[in-house]
């Protein structure tokens, strides 16, 4: 096959549009090829498509092979699953197996569930498969119910099998565009390699030329350098544990031009469960569980559920912890010391420090990544627009190679100078809010406030919003003028997490500065974000409520960013761990009554039958009496099952 390096391509394109023709030049290279044909044979009477098949048929090589799946839609699956790894299919094309999985003669007939076995078996198919469809969502909407619901079902089609196949290419007037990935000329693969290991400029990816450095900004060429950068810790895998993670696989694929990946406003990213979340939250009820049961943290159960799509969530396995290490120049970094994120970044690099030493202990992998450094946001744009793409596709690449490697857990921290300024800007041109209200105070390392330095962050915020009053405020310009390099990349990371699936803990400032910008790209990123503790930060008390997060916990933590999130870690697994282990009530339990019918009988003795054991008659008082009986209590209390009873309490009448 001619696209090297993939396994499986889908060619879509229009009528007469060439693709066809164009997915048959992808194959010409394999020595056998196995023709799936999907088409029913039609009206024999429609001589105009008889011609169509013929000319088709006319095509194949004779050393082709040719099978028909037009009498059972489902057999196309059947048979992608049963293909070898040394053989080459070419299925052409989708619109006629859409076409006969809605012929009535197959009604009724659940065509989701048959779309996600295609897919699935797309997925695992061991042979080069090359599937042809017709893209039919650039035209009109059909006027007939028949005919929408053959559009519906086979964009649905389309969107499943372009996200199960390596490739996909889109042919227009016999042109082929590339969708995914980008063109694989050498120069195109370099860039690719180059920009899945650090972040380049969009020029530089044209070019070819392979850097890797450590900023956005300051790129030198060096070897490929291979994420994550530093793994202080990696939990070994669990017994009978599925490498990987089954709930964070790919669901899409970012828009491709010919610069590159394309992050824009308004794109449409998966949801959590909308069902296993409750359905999780109202099985805890049923558990055997003393006491009141698990209290607010039913919520994590209730976010776990939706997240990984099950009733029954497991606690998170594999977490990796994101520090983002990037400077904010100028009156944002005000009242910080020179050089200390770097050194902070740095400890973290070596193992040392707080959080290397929480993450260690939690099982958590750490990842210090460097993010360009912002200019003075208050005279100057804090990123050039070319800066913010290359920062958002590097947020993105980040959280792809995450869940890759089989992440459940993203933790977003970041130590650079100048954050809590940024955020309070991203926070004024977002939700409208006073800067002086949502700066926290300036504490230095002798543990002094700095109102001085506190007044210089305002004044910078000030002066920034001012610059800006007139500039639009869509994510991109924001992140441009105020959020600067550790929030672009945030807000890419949560991006790139929601687009497969992996849930964020967020702790400090930048990570909710980042969810609020990337409302305006895909609303859907907020409700893969948890909130462990807001400790008390104004900025992060703010954006949780714009968010609609609530944080789980009011420890009042300030151990730096992603620190605070790690000392709630354990917390939280251990009550995902418990939800998952525990039993059903046994009052709740469906067997209860076969149990308690298993169990063996005794025949009762006959009612004159006196126990071996019995003690002699009472010979005393007759409390019978009415003299000595114990008056019943006018209102609640312990039931009489008879008046030779005695009291629970041990006394005696009379």
């Amino acid at each position: 096959m001619s696209v090297d390096g993939w396994n499986t391509v889908l060619v879509l394109g229009g009528i007469r549009s060439g693709k066809s023709e164009f997915a048959e030049s992808l194959v010409a290279d394999a020595p056998v090829v196995r023709y799936i044909a999907t088409a029913p044979e039609g009206d024999p009477e429609d001589t105009e498509w008889a011609t169509r098949l013929a000319t088709h048929r006319a095509r194949r090589p004779g050393s082709w092979t040719t099978e028909e799946t037009a009498g059972e839609p489902r057999r196309l699956a059947d048979v992608l699953e049963s293909a070898e790894p040394n053989e080459t299919l070419l299925v052409d094309d989708l619109g006629g197996w859409v076409t006969v999985l809605l012929d009535p003669e197959y009604q009724p007939a659940d065509d989701v569930a048959t779309i996600a076995e295609l897919a699935e078996a797309i997925r695992t198919c061991a042979a080069r498969v090359v599937l042809v469809s017709p893209e039919v969502g650039l035209s009109l909407v059909p006027t007939t119910p028949l005919g929408r619901a053959f559009t519906d079902a086979l964009g649905a089609a389309n969107r499943a099998v372009a996200d199960a196949c390596d490739a996909v290419v889109l042919v227009v007037a016999g042109q082929p565009a590339w969708l995914k990935p980008a063109p694989t000329t050498a120069a195109a693969a370099a860039a690719t390699v180059s920009a899945s290991a650090s972040p380049v400029s969009p020029a530089a990816s044209q070019s070819g030329a392979h850097q890797a450095g450590t900023s956005l900004l300051d790129a030198e060429p060096t070897p490929e350098v291979q994420l994550p950068d530093v793994l202080t810790h990696t939990p070994p895998a669990a017994p009978n544990q599925e490498p990987g993670n089954p709930w964070a696989a790919p669901t899409m694929a970012l828009p491709m031009v010919a610069t590159g990946l394309v992050i824009q406003p308004g794109m449409e990213l998966p949801m959590p469960d909308d069902y296993a979340g409750p359905q999780a939250v109202d099985r805890l009820a049923t558990l055997d569980v003393p006491g009141a049961g698990l209290g607010v943290l039913d919520r994590v159960v209730g976010f776990a559920a939706a997240t990984q799509g099950t009733s029954t969530p497991a606690a998170w396995g594999s977490v990796r912890v994101l520090l983002l290490n990037g400077d904010h120049a100028g009156g944002a970094s005000a009242g910080t010391v020179a050089g200390e994120s770097a050194r902070r970044a740095a400890q973290a690099r070596a193992g040392r420090g707080a959080l290397a030493r929480l993450a260690a202990e939690s099982g958590a992998s750490l990842q210090v990544v460097d993010t360009p450094a912002s200019a003075p946001m208050e005279t100057q744009p804090a990123l050039t627009g070319e800066q913010v793409e290359s920062a958002l596709r590097y947020g993105w690449r980040l959280a792809e190679q995450a869940a890759d490697a089989g992440v459940q857990l993203l933790v977003l921290g970041a130590c650079g100078a100048g954050t809590e300024a940024a955020a309070a800007a991203v926070l004024a041109a977002t939700a409208g809010a006073e800067p002086p209200a949502v700066l926290g105070r300036v504490i230095t390392d002798s543990g002094e406030i700095d109102d001085a330095a506190w007044m210089v962050r305002c004044a910078a915020v000030r002066d920034a919003l001012h610059r800006t009053r007139r500039s639009p405020r869509g994510a991109k310009d924001v992140l441009s003028e105020l959020g600067g390099g550790d929030v672009a990349v945030a807000t890419g990371v949560l991006l790139g997490a929601t687009a497969r699936r992996v849930p964020v803990l967020l702790d400090g400032p930048v990570g909710l500065a980042a969810g609020m910008v990337s409302r305006d790209l895909a609303g859907q990123a907020r409700h893969w974000c948890l909130l462990a503790d807001h400790g008390q930060h104004p900025a992060v008390r703010l954006a949780a409520d714009v968010l609609g997060l609530t944080p789980l916990l009011d420890l009042r933590l300030d151990l730096g960013e992603g620190a605070n999130a790690l000392v709630a870690l354990p917390l939280l697994r251990s009550v995902l761990a418990l939800a998952a282990a525990l039993p059903v009530h046994p009052s709740l339990a469906g067997d209860a009554d076969a149990d308690r019918a298993d169990e063996p009988q005794t025949d009762p003795e006959p009612d004159d039958a006196e126990p071996d054991d019995a003690e002699p008659a009472y010979t005393g008082p007759d409390y019978t009496d009415p003299e000595f009986v114990e008056p019943e209590p006018a209102g609640p209390g312990p039931t009489r099952t008879g008046a030779d009873e005695q009291p629970a309490s041990g006394w005696r009448a009379g």
